[in-house]
């Protein structure tokens, strides 16, 4: 046995990370940078596991100890937990410290002082577990640190207090959950300078939210990092490519109040000035000062870190004062988990109003009864199965969050204790609300219900069912005997799906459907809403146009996701609208309203352009506010190009604007949309055939009157010619063309017409997209191969005009 292995007290740079053993993961590191690392660490020195050990040996504390937790009947038992835990806690602080225990630790804080040239110079002693043969063990948090301690019997007292956070209830929950016997977890405290920090914060060598290594991540506060890790401050989020080192995402919040460091020792909550409460606690070359850190640290060890540091008011230096290996990630890429809850086919049902929205700290899908809880002492309170809602979790309420379906808070990083140990428990969490506008102490009582969507930071109102359920995707039938599964070719034209009802994208998200190229939104107003939108209006409920509307949407948005969503805003007649509730007041009578006050001529109408609005806050609130990215829109009936920038201009003024990730289509079921294809496309993003009222106004025949039916079909070689042409007018642009009328759901042969034409985009019912994307790979096949050979069946048709 080495003097090292029976040492009381080792200097940081006597130590290197192999030495956990000897004094933990936190001093062991703390070392290994000081040793062998050219990173800025403040100087000092740490008690062994050895003298943890000697300390309950000689004070006889092993026998007290291990009796008491043996009396311990029920871990779950919040009280008996405190009660027992507290008892440990006063035999350890109480006992008398071996002489030449404590004459080590006063010598080596003499030694600190004299190397720094200071008298009693301030230290922050923090403890540093370490639980032998059990390298994978993380108690991040769990026990104790102690700030701005000055003078030698201070820091003898607070190293003994270090060995009793050992047994604090949240520490000896964990260790029970995790069948850690206590004999093999030991206590080293670190000694260190004290940084006086004016700023400090946490990083990680990789995105702890998603695990994406190729980025840091930084979050920093004014004054000490205390209320990082409690939740109590949200934090400044900067994200840094590793690659670049460029920063790529700052995201500055409030920082209303700071732990700042006493004079005369100690520690106290002050407000930040108002001129800096939302200002970046650091500058951008700070910033990638610390990302440059991280990368060293990370490259050194050869795994994903977690650090902690500080800036120092007097010298406006950073300093490193922790690092450690992240566990999370680490675990998880290491064990190959894939729990992605994006598999999830997440669909909202009913009402699925937002609630409150704020950082996804620990991803999932959970629903549950809110328990709001203020104070740890109401922890007993707390039932399993239930959401946690608070200003903000610490440590101490491991045994709460444990039984906990979610949790959310009103403050708190991505970095928090709170956002961590969900990580690492697999419950869901969203925190810091109150930075995203709403605290979720203020929204929620006691008996909610809700659902939180932790992937997205978003929290429903009431239970979302098919949020929470997964996708049957399994090949196995019911005897367990195992099926080939269904396989589509891909195909260069995309298969899109024609879809009404919402409560259907569930069913139907499965199909091989590259997106839905038309939801009619009549179908949302006739089932759900019942009431015109006018009226509504005037009854001073507009709001219920824009929540239904969102609602249904939606569904079919989060569905389908990532694939694209077109909505085809409202097209009814006239004497559809007047069967709404309250629509007679508002509608004409119209001898012929196929042909009347439709599409796109309501929208901008003086008369009927609040009611559009109302449309148009409902897109924005399934894009902006579900974060459903993935819905755009198609504008029907659009007889002038007027029309087109009209409708366009209210979009664009209403917050939604064509771009790389909102397009606006047009229906093209008019004669004017082909003839005059290279004016409209200066306002939307693609066309959409609607094969049906084409048809009808080009051969001039009433597709709804029995007498002239049989005259009435969409092969016409009119009609071709007119997809033909916009298809190439279209394209001549850049704009895509879809069609989504009835003709390619019932003739295969004209989907082959429309795929030699050079159609984008074919969108069929549900019951006929697999067929469909078969004979669309077929006719693809059979161009590629007539252009080989040169052999095809040739067309005679002339589809030129």
């Amino acid at each position: 046995m080495s003097n090292r292995d029976v040492a009381n007290v080792l200097w940081f740079d006597e130590l290197h990370r192999q030495d956990v053993n000897l004094v933990g993961g936190k001093s062991s590191s703390l070392g290994e940078m000081t040793s062998s690392m050219n990173v800025p660490v403040p100087y000092g020195f740490a008690t062994t596991a050895h003298a943890y050990r000697y300390f309950m040996d000689a004070t006889g504390l092993n026998k007290k100890v291990n009796a008491l937790l043996d009396q311990l009947k029920d871990y779950e038992d919040s009280d008996e937990l405190h009660a027992t835990c507290t008892k440990i806690r006063d035999l350890i602080t109480s006992a008398q410290m071996p002489e030449d225990l404590a004459a080590d630790i006063k010598q080596a804080y003499a030694e600190l002082a004299k190397r720094m040239g200071q008298d009693d110079p301030f230290v922050a002693i923090r403890s540093s577990a370490t639980a032998e043969d059990l390298p994978n063990a993380s108690f991040a948090g769990q026990q104790e640190s102690y700030l701005n301690i000055h003078g030698a019997d201070d820091v003898v007292n607070r190293v003994q207090q270090c060995y009793a956070s050992l047994f604090t209830d949240r520490a000896t929950y964990y260790r029970h959950k995790q069948h850690f016997p206590y004999e093999k977890v030991a206590l080293s405290a670190a000694v260190q300078m004290m940084v006086f920090s004016k700023a400090s914060g946490i990083m990680f060598s990789v995105d702890v939210t998603n695990g994406d290594d190729t980025k840091i991540v930084i979050d920093t506060i004014y004054g000490l990092g205390e209320y990082i890790v409690l939740g109590k401050v949200t934090p400044d989020h900067f994200v840094v490519d590793k690659q670049s080192m460029k920063i790529v995402e700052k995201n500055i919040t409030t920082k209303p109040v700071e732990l700042v460091r006493l004079p005369e020792g100690g520690t106290k909550e002050q407000p930040v000035p108002a001129e800096l409460a939302d200002k970046p606690v650091l500058t951008d070359d700070q910033v990638l000062e610390l990302a440059g850190y991280v990368k060293q640290i990370e490259q050194h060890y050869g795994c994903y870190m977690d650090m902690e540091f500080a800036l120092d008011a007097n010298t406006n230096k950073l300093w490193l004062v922790q690092a450690r290996p992240e566990t999370v990630w680490s675990r998880r890429n290491k064990e190959k988990q894939n729990k992605s809850t994006e598999d999830d086919n997440v669909v909202a049902e009913n009402d699925a109003k937002v609630a409150v929205r704020g950082l996804p700290a620990s991803p999932g899908v959970a629903s549950g009864v809110v328990h709001v809880i203020d104070s740890p002492k109401d922890i007993d309170e707390f039932k399993s199965g239930e959401v946690l809602v608070t200003l903000m979790t610490s440590p101490d309420w491991v045994p709460a969050m444990k039984k906990a379906a979610g949790i959310i808070t009103n403050n708190g990083g991505m970095t928090c204790h709170a956002a961590i140990v969900s990580r690492e428990m697999e419950i869901p969490c969203i925190v810091g609300t109150k930075s995203r506008g709403k605290a979720a102490t203020d929204v929620f009582h006691n008996g909610d219900v809700v659902t939180i969507d932790a992937k997205n930071g978003v929290v429903y109102e009431g239970k979302v069912e098919s949020l929470l359920k997964k996708p049957t995707t399994n090949t196995a039938t019911a005897s367990g005997q195992v099926v080939a599964a269904e396989t589509f070719p891909p195909t260069a034209t995309r298969v899109m799906m024609n879809l009404g009802d919402p409560e259907l994208a569930d069913k139907y998200s499965s199909l091989p459907a590259d997106g839905i190229g038309l939801m009619r939104e009549e179908f949302l107003w006739t089932t759900y809403i019942h009431e015109h939108p006018l009226y509504l209006i005037e009854q001073g409920h507009p709001e219920k146009v824009v929540n239904m509307l969102a609602d249904g949407v939606s569904k079919v948005a989060r569905a389908m996701a990532p694939r694209p969503v077109i909505l085809r805003l409202s097209d009814f007649k006239s004497s559809e609208y007047r069967k709404l509730k309250g629509g007679e007041k508002y509608e004409p009578h119209e001898p012929a309203d196929l042909l009347g006050w439709r599409g796109a001529s309501r929208y901008y109408d003086p008369k009927y352009v609040e009611a559009f609005k109302l449309e148009l806050a409902a897109v924005k609130k399934v894009r902006d506010e579900f974060g459903l990215k993935n819905l755009n829109v198609m504008i029907p009936f659009v007889r002038t190009v007027d029309e087109a920038r009209k409708v366009t201009t209210i979009m664009r003024e209403q917050g939604l604007v064509r771009g790389a990730d909102f397009k606006v289509y047009m229906m093209a079921e008019i004669p004017s949309n082909i003839i005059l294809a290279d004016q409209f496309n200066q306002f939307v993003d693609g066309y959409s055939i609607g094969s049906n009222d084409l048809a009808m106004l080009i051969l001039g025949c009433d597709r709804n009157n029995d007498t002239v039916a049989h005259l009435f079909d969409e092969r016409n070689l009119a009609v071709k010619r007119a997809i033909r042409h916009l298809i190439k007018a279209a394209h001549k642009d850049g704009r895509t063309v879809s069609i989504c009328g009835q003709a390619p759901s019932e003739y295969p042969e004209f989907t082959n017409f429309l795929i030699q034409s050079g159609i984008d985009y074919v969108s069929v019912n549900p019951d006929m997209v697999k067929a469909t994307k078969r004979n669309v790979a077929h006719f693809e096949q059979r161009i590629l191969l007539d252009k080989a050979t040169g052999r095809g069946l040739q067309d005679p048709t002339d589809y030129e005009w």
